[in-house]
Order: C-alpha cells, then structure tokens, then sequence
C-alpha cells in the first residue's frame, strides 16, 4: 500500500511551513505569510483533475491552449466551517470538433481517474463545467 507522508513546522503566530517531498508551503491562519489550509485542498482537487485532463487529452492527441482550472468551495456557516459544495469550471481553447474530446475527458477524470475529486464527493456536491474558448 502506498503512503504520503508530510511535515509541517509551527513557525509561531499562527505559522506553519509544511514540507511537501521537498516544496515548500506557507500556512497562514492569517494570510500574511502563506495560504490559508482549506484553499490548499481547492488547489489539489484542481491540480489533480487537470493532470488528469491534460493526460487524456494528449493520449487522444488533442491540441490544445489556454487551459485553465477554477474551483469553488463553498463553506458553511457553522463551526467548524467545511466546504458543502464544490464547483469546478474549466476553460480551455480547443477545435470545435475537439470539444466533445474534452468533454470525456472532464468526466474520465471526475468519474475515474480523480482521487481527491472521488474523496471529496463524501462530503461536497460537486458540479463540473466546461467553457469553450474561440
């Protein structure tokens, strides 16, 4: 079985840098020196489902451009505040005839490949939208 592994260092004040097989992130409770904790999971949700994407649209030797992952997260107002919602627009500059293409490959990923996608649907709605660039 696999494993990930991290280490993250209190640098006081609400500080944190974590160790991520040798990168470095800033965690801020505050937002002065790194990122907040939950926007790290938006960006890993988006990083794995574009990796995905980007694999299968090569396999299928699809040109592309300007592709481009945003993610919403949606939190509750109670405490502890957690994402109930989470939605996901990519944008992306391809052939008309290609976007079907594209299309199958968003759902490859949401429906297959994506394991932060399929972790976080325990949790979350997750709605998927494609924009087409001319």
């Amino acid at each position: 079985m696999k494993k990930n592994e991290i280490n993250v260092t209190f640098k006081g004040k609400g500080h944190f840098t974590a160790d991520l097989e040798g990168y470095k992130i800033e965690i801020d409770k505050e937002v002065h020196l790194g990122t907040r904790p939950k926007i790290l999971m938006l960006a890993s949700l988006a990083g794995c489902t574009g990796f995905d994407i980007v694999d299968i649209l090569e396999k299928m030797r699809v040109s592309f451009s300007e592709f481009s992952i945003k993610v919403i997260g949606n939190l509750t107002d109670e405490t502890p505040s957690v994402y109930n919602k989470m939605s996901i627009l990519y944008t992306i500059k391809v052939s008309g005839e290609d976007q079907v293409k594209v299309a199958k490959a968003v759902h490859l990923s949401k429906d297959k490949y994506c394991g932060v996608s399929k972790m976080y649907e325990a949790f979350a709605d997750m709605s998927f939208e494609i924009n087409y660039l001319d």
